[in-house]
């Protein structure tokens, strides 16, 4: 009897949550660390080569988003902050509807460009990275360890809208803490921003 009522929640679940879609938890690890991807410099990366030694963020982010032009600026201080730390940085664009537009291979590379990206930033064909990571929105961020278990997700910031308005920069509080060797306080936030663009 025990066994049946299992089976049939997992099945409940699982037909709740199709393949790609389940949440990825603080304490998952790294979705597809060894898939390659094609980064704007031309080269194929994976996120374990893209990791360094105290852990790795993951940034969803697009070319076009008004989200991610008011947050272009906080972007670029927290990516310097976890270099500075020794922590990879790989942003990720997922727009596949959006290819023949704003968010094209070249378009990506011009963007990166613009804004002098020093990190990765690469094209996630057929949004699998999103759908591994259930990523929604741009920016939407994650934070691995150096054991490559997902210690954040979520916002830059409790403001993403309105930088004079920010209280608390949970990205930066969770980069800080995680390099301390301390447990991240805040290990989940929500997200505000443009919806991934996916071709379903």
């Amino acid at each position: 009897m025990k066994s049946a009522l299992y089976l049939a929640c997992a099945f409940a679940l699982t037909s709740a949550c199709p393949a790609g879609e389940i949440p990825l938890d603080p304490g998952a690890p790294l979705p597809k660390p060894d898939m390659k991807w094609m980064d704007v410099s031309g080269k194929e990366i994976s996120l374990n080569g893209a990791k360094g030694s105290n852990g790795l963020l993951v940034v969803f982010g697009s070319n076009q988003c008004p989200y991610m032009v008011r947050n272009q600026d906080r972007l670029r201080s927290i990516c310097a902050l976890a270099h500075k730390n020794n922590i990879g940085v790989v942003m990720v664009n997922s727009n596949e509807a959006n290819r023949a537009d704003g968010d094209s291979f070249s378009a990506m590379k011009a963007y990166a460009a613009q804004h002098s990206f020093q990190y990765y930033y690469i094209l996630d064909k057929n949004a699998e990275l999103a759908d591994a990571f259930d990523a929604n929105h741009t920016p939407e961020c994650y934070l691995f360890d150096k054991k490559s278990r997902l210690v954040y997700k979520g916002a830059i910031d409790d403001s993403p809208g309105n930088a004079e308005a920010v209280k608390t920069r949970h990205l930066q509080n969770a980069i800080t803490e995680l390099v301390a060797g301390k447990p991240v306080t805040t290990s989940t936030s929500s997200t505000l921003g443009c919806n991934i663009k996916r071709n379903r």
